[in-house]
């Protein structure tokens, strides 16, 4: 592998484990902190969380655009030194004010995952983006695995050590993508950094302009509040629906991102050449229909726990649908679209949980019309059922020639 492209899967690992990081000492550096008891301390958990969650919706345009004007390199790099001080910071703040600075920060910086798609479109062929896409994807799944476990390992050392980790880390591959990342945005694709495109709704009207582009983000979106479903409800539904302990939690969890890992890292490659972009969305939708389904009307723990990581099939939709998007806009747009992705995903991420929390709490309540702890999984099945007609019935624009 190329050390440039190494270093951009490290990068976006990095991203996905300084979330998981630190969340097993969440809850005792809070309460430490003087946030109150476990409930008070959930709640400024959750501030932390959509602090985080609104600056990656803000900022994913912004270093998308400045990458188009700057370069990949600087953002990507600059980014990391100030993600390490950030995580410094955090490791010895004494208030929680300060905790919640740094996680606006944090935020920010790690909204530098719309730059590393842009990389790796830079560096790829049309035929090869939605592969390399997967790459990145995989490493956010690896990402996913690796924060929380090694956390829980690291809490064992005090609440402060997973931060301190987050730094080394961040700095350890700075250093490295100084001497192996090299500038793909040239003169002839170097596009002016404006305002009015290097913010969300901005970028977004900017690109819905573009033949197909409406629908697809539309799909983009629908499936990503689909998809939080797992990280919003599943240790609540576990342990209420088949009494498992946040060890089985844990590695129910731990399957998933490594199957995840698995899907977009190699097996979209053979899925793509067998179906094309278009065949392996409507296939990933096909399959997640099913699965949320399954999901939602399990009753057997030992028949969740495959159905877990076999979920994870359906992961090739993300990019796939990055691929055709990426081939629809210009070359010196690549930051611009990425950032409205990441934007996308943000926004998702800062309403789905309250969505699929709320449908398993009014469906588990002891006066609930319908006991259905699964009841999540059946609104994200309906979701993707959407997502899908709109694809089919409006997507042909992007995807005529695919």
């Amino acid at each position: 592998m190329r050390p440039d492209v190494l270093f951009i899967l490290i990068t976006v690992m990095i991203d996905a484990m300084g979330i998981g990081l630190i969340i097993p000492v969440m809850p005792d550096l809070i309460q430490g902190l003087g946030g109150g008891d476990l409930g008070r301390a959930a709640l400024w958990g959750g501030v932390l969380s959509t602090a985080f969650a609104v600056m990656q919706f803000l900022f994913g345009p912004v270093l998308g655009g400045l990458s188009d004007r700057f370069g990949r390199r600087p953002v990507l790099l600059v980014s990391l030194l100030i993600m390490s001080l950030d995580y410094l910071v955090m490791a010895v703040a004494g208030s929680i004010w300060l905790l919640l600075a740094g996680r606006v920060v944090g935020g920010i910086t790690a909204a530098t995952q719309s730059t590393a798609n842009a990389y790796m479109a830079d560096i790829s062929g049309p035929e090869d983006r939605s592969a390399n896409f997967g790459l990145v994807g995989a490493a956010f799944g690896v990402g996913f695995v690796l924060g929380p476990l090694i956390g829980g390992l690291l809490a064992g050392y005090g609440t402060r050590a997973p931060f301190f980790a987050a730094a080394a880390l961040s700095a350890a591959n700075l250093v490295f993508g100084w001497f192996v990342l090299r500038e793909t945005v040239t003169d002839s694709i170097r596009r002016p950094f404006a305002w009015a495109r290097a913010n969300p709704l901005g970028s977004l009207k900017h690109l819905r302009k573009l033949p197909g582009i409406g629908p697809m983000l539309m799909v983009f979106f629908i499936y990503q509040v689909a998809f939080i479903v797992y990280p919003a409800v599943w240790a609540y539904f576990g342990k209420e629906r088949f009494g498992w302990d946040p060890s089985t939690i844990g590695l129910s969890l731990a399957l998933f991102g490594i199957m995840l890992a698995i899907v977009q890292g190699g097996l979209i490659r053979p899925v793509m050449r067998l179906l094309g972009e278009r065949g392996t969305v409507i296939y990933g939708h096909v399959f997640d229909i099913a699965a949320f389904m399954a999901l939602a009307f399990v009753s057997n723990g030992t028949l969740a726990l495959i159905l877990t990581p076999l979920a994870s099939l359906a992961a090739v939709i993300t990019p796939a649908l990055q691929g055709i998007m990426s081939k629809a806009v210009g070359a010196d747009a690549q930051g611009e679209l990425q950032g409205a992705l990441t934007s996308l995903s943000a926004l998702a991420m800062i309403f789905s949980p309250m969505i699929m929390t709320s449908t398993f709490a009014a469906f588990t309540a002891d006066d609930a019309v319908v006991y259905l702890p699964g009841a999540p999984f059946l609104l994200s099945a309906g979701l993707i059922c959407v997502g899908l007609a709109v694809f089919v019935l409006r997507g042909g624009a992007a995807t005529s020639d695919r």
